[in-house]
């Protein structure tokens, strides 16, 4: 078998011996008289006359390594295993047993361990569970550090079984074997394993190393359980490890996954050294706690000190600007990662172009920043085909999914999502019945992802009773599900529906959000529900547990009382506000005005809106139209005038018609 994989094959010159002894050779080649003719055989497709010299070089090298002290071993040793690439399993195999022939029996059980970590570095599971057979062999089950190394290596190879087999036979266990086998568990996402065999390790009574609490710090993030890193932080503090640069970055990094930034701070200020991983984890604290205006101070104080910050905390600073205000800090962030040289790396680009959609760019920067990813795979076509979708080019989305399906890109869960978004946009319920078809035939049809998205496109193209047909065919429906139909039944006037289904809602135990009344209130107001409508409004106002009202809301009411023409009650409304309300409620209130053609209150709230949003076309617009349906046309035209003299202009509206 080792013969068959040494060998050349005629069609590709390039075989596996050259990729894997040759890179191994090159680092010895300094001591060694073989490495010209080695080569020279390698290229010349001679594989037999190569492997024989291979062996007369270790015979070599044996005979070093039994001349010379124990430190030129683990140099050569280093050397061997420390290139990058796959090495065949059987040449692997080949080299143990040579060393094993050549080498005294005193440094086997060092190698061993070497080979092990060798292995589970580079994903080598063939050649790892020889290897693991060879040791059985030589009778080294019993040998602590060989087993550790082979608990760490099936971890790392995801072979839970078998490194908990391990770890269970082994007569005596080291922190460092304990800490394998969390490791293992932390590494298959299974940290509620991994906190209980770190409580157990505590009870046999070995002291956790700083390794130890970093390690239990993942699991503790991966759970997003404060409380048990809290006790974590204690513990670390009573066994002095508090001022452990890795330990403190780990509860930086815990504290931030529980949503707790306040705390990550503080044990950032407390640090008495830091490094960048340290720098990068504060700013991707503050960074996923959507606060990127913190995030952006402390990176710049970063770059201040002269800290060259890593392509992780640019990943993650971009992530965090999700709104048309952050456009300048996206560009400035642009600007550094085209200084650092970063901008090469498809996932950075990939990100640029996310984040640019988000914060409302242009669609021509949007554009070239597309067209400067090179590397169209399925993570950079999602993100192209959501930038789409973000601002609101629904034709460019499905232009790009077409080409996507051409070009053999694999489709998930997230690009399915994103261009049945983009077809909602457009309102195409042709397409979007092609794609749920598509959809039914990936397999993602049971994805309740997906099928909130469906739910969410049929109700846009105001095929409600599709969009039904999706809700009840889900298994269970989330938040997400509920405020898609009933946002969908509102934006068509299907106020009597809105209740019915907001009853439902109420009855299956999941609570609304400020997204759900908002559309509560909307099909009220528009259904003429009045009582229904301050009905939930109050509900929403009272009930400590439900997210408190926000301006929107007071507008919907405001536009609930304006419809029915309570005109006063709208206006005493506005003003018992225990915040200050913003030009949603006045133009609501205006609006109401128009229909009613109530001058007073119209010219009173114009007033207050032109004092305090002086520069919204808006308001001039719907302050001229209520003069004029009061029949003071000469007070309109003044409006206009005024609103032409301070450079306005009103934002043409357009249709698909």
């Amino acid at each position: 078998m080792s013969r068959i994989r040494l060998m050349r094959q005629k069609e590709n010159k390039s075989d596996i011996f050259p990729a894997t002894f040759l890179s191994m050779w090159c680092r010895l080649s300094f001591t060694f008289s073989y490495s010209k003719r080695l080569i020279v055989y390698v290229y010349s497709c001679s594989a037999k006359k190569a492997t024989k010299l291979f062996s007369g070089a270790l015979t070599t090298i044996g005979h070093q390594i039994a001349r010379d002290a124990g430190d030129n071993f683990v140099s050569v040793d280093y050397d061997i295993f420390s290139f990058s690439g796959n090495p065949s399993n059987a040449v692997g195999l080949s080299l143990i047993a040579e060393l094993r022939r050549q080498i005294g029996s005193m440094q086997i059980p060092y190698l061993l361990n070497k080979i092990i970590s060798f292995c589970a570095k580079s994903a080598a599971h063939d050649l790892g569970i020889q290897v693991h057979s060879l040791v059985t062999k030589m009778g080294f089950t019993s040998n602590t550090y060989i087993c550790t190394a082979l608990v760490d290596m099936y971890g790392k190879f995801g072979e839970m079984f078998r490194s908990q087999k391990l770890f269970n036979g082994m007569p005596t266990k080291k922190v460092v074997t304990w800490n394998s086998l969390i490791s293992a568990y932390l590494h298959v996402r299974c940290p509620e394993i991994a906190v209980g065999l770190f409580i157990k390790m505590l009870k046999e009574g070995l002291e956790p190393t700083a390794f130890s609490v970093s390690a239990i710090l993942v699991g503790c993030s991966q759970l997003e359980d404060e409380g048990i890193g809290a006790q974590v932080h204690s513990l670390s503090l009573k066994l002095g490890l508090c001022h452990n640069v890795v330990v403190e970055t780990g509860l930086i990094d815990m504290y931030s996954k529980c949503c707790n930034v306040e705390d990550s701070k503080c044990v950032f200020d407390q640090m008495q050294e830091k490094n960048v991983i340290t720098w990068t984890s504060m700013v991707t604290g503050y960074a996923q706690n959507e606060q990127p205006d913190e995030a952006m101070i402390l990176f710049k104080e970063m770059l201040r000190l002269g800290l060259r910050s890593n392509k992780v905390a640019y990943n993650s600073l971009l992530s965090s600007f999700s709104s048309m205000k952050y456009l300048d800090c996206c560009k400035q962030i642009h600007c550094r990662v085209i200084r650092e040289g970063f901008l090469s790396n498809v996932y950075m680009l990939v990100t640029l172009a996310t984040v640019y959609s988000k914060c409302d760019c242009g669609l021509e920067d949007f554009q070239k920043v597309c067209s400067s990813v090179t590397i169209r795979d399925q993570i950079s076509w999602n993100a192209i085909i959501a930038g789409f979708c973000n601002l609101g080019c629904g034709e460019q989305a499905l232009e790009c999914f077409c080409k996507m399906r051409q070009a053999g890109n694999n489709k998930d869960y997230f690009t399915l999502t994103s261009i049945v978004g983009a077809i909602g946009v457009v309102s195409g319920l042709i397409e979007g019945k092609q794609m749920h078809a598509i959809i039914s035939k990936t397999g993602y049809s049971s994805n309740v992802f997906v099928q909130n998205r469906l739910i969410f496109m049929y109700a846009r193209c105001g095929a409600i009773s599709d969009s039904k047909k999706v809700f009840s065919l889900m298994g269970e429906h989330d938040l997400i599900s509920w405020n898609s139909l009933l946002s969908g039944c509102e934006h068509h006037g299907y106020g009597k529906e809105v209740v019915e289904l907001f009853e439902r809602m109420r009855r299956t135990g999941i609570k609304p959000d400020g997204i759900t009344f908002l559309a509560v209130l909307s099909a009220c107001s528009h259904a003429g529900f009045i009582d229904k409508g301050l009905e939930y409004f109050y509900l929403m106002n009272n009930d400590a547990s439900l997210e408190a009202p926000r301006v929107e809301h007071y507008a919907a009411v405001v536009d609930l009382f304006g419809r029915a023409g309570y005109l006063k009650e709208a206006e005493s409304f506005v003003n018992r506000m225990p915040m200050d309300p913003g030009p949603s409620v006045y133009k609501a209130l205006l609006s109401a005005c128009q229909v009613h053609g109530n001058r007073e209150i119209a010219m009173r709230s114009a007033k207050r809106v032109l004092e305090l949003w002086p520069n919204d076309p808006a308001t001039y617009v719907l302050l001229s139209n209520v003069l004029k349906a009061a029949g003071c046309w000469d007070d309109a035209v003044g409006i206009h005038t005024l609103m032409f003299d301070r450079g306005m202009r009103k934002k043409p509206g357009y249709s698909w018609v």
